[in-house]
């Protein structure tokens, strides 16, 4: 079965220049050969701690930074980034959910124009009482009532916002989803109900998610599948159940370590 989404052998190397005129140039070498893979209905967690290179790779799936070496391919053909019409088609299909649930909200925007304009932008002209129902009830599939389309982001909590969010980037029915650590910046409380409203979204539409976290013990209740990032490298992935009861690599079993665990409970509590 040809792959929804597949990175082979990529690598990216961002140019550090330094403050100086005659500062030395230097290079960071944010991924390393780096081959992993998305089906159909596939749900996939990149784990690894800060500088791993979660985030430069979810940017090289969207087109926002472009590899050295490899390539990104979707249903089997490689992505032309530099295609605008091809593009136009790939973005329809492909999503993103940020992790500032403010900062990627126009301040000037009601939720109800930020997602009307997705809408618009995605799919074409949308007569405007469509779009206005389309609109309606892609909020209240991330749980905010009509009331909340003419409400600014100001006037939303953090959560809020990125349901707004959320509710932007799958207004047309994406087959991917790319959340980069977009809950991380959450209350933990909140984190939850973010994490349950994806995996609905995604069993209903059968939308695929590529998912960045830090998070363990979110990739594990939200993901089938696991890959882990060390300094650019992709160290292990495959299967969540098996990557969290037998993890073949040392930094696997480091982070899974330093996961938070409840104290046990004590006799007569």
């Amino acid at each position: 079965m040809t792959a929804l989404l597949r990175v082979e052998s990529a690598s990216v190397r961002y140019v550090l220049r330094g403050r100086g005129l005659f500062a030395p140039v230097r290079h960071l070498q944010a991924l390393q050969d780096v081959s992993i893979e998305i089906p159909e209905d596939g749900r996939l967690g990149v784990v690894g701690e800060s500088g791993s290179g979660k985030s430069t790779l979810a940017r090289l799936v969207l087109g926002l930074v472009r590899a050295d070496a490899g390539r990104v391919y979707w249903q089997g053909r490689a992505i032309a980034y530099d295609e605008p019409e091809a593009m136009r088609g790939l973005r329809r299909e492909l999503q993103v959910v940020f992790q500032d649930p403010f900062g990627s909200l126009d301040p000037r925007m009601t939720a109800g124009e930020a997602v009307g304009e997705a809408l618009q932008a995605l799919a074409g002209p949308v007569p405007s009482v469509a779009a206005q129902d389309r609109i309606v009830a892609a909020l209240a599939e991330v749980g905010l009532g009509a009331a909340f389309a003419n409400r600014y982001p100001h006037q939303l909590s953090g959560g809020q916002c990125q349901r707004v969010a959320i509710a932007r980037a799958t207004v047309t029915r994406p087959r991917l989803l790319v959340c980069d650590e977009a809950v991380s910046a959450l209350d933990v409380s909140v984190q939850a109900q973010i994490v349950n409203l994806l995996h609905e979204l995604s069993e209903r539409h059968s939308m695929s998610l590529l998912f960045i976290s830090h998070n363990l013990a979110v990739v594990r209740h939200l993901c089938d599948h696991v890959a882990v990032l060390q300094r650019g490298r992709l160290v292990e992935q495959g299967n969540r159940d098996a990557i969290f009861a037998t993890p073949q690599s040392q930094y696997t079993r480091d982070l899974l370590a330093a996961v938070p665990r409840l104290p046990a409970k004590r006799q007569g509590t």
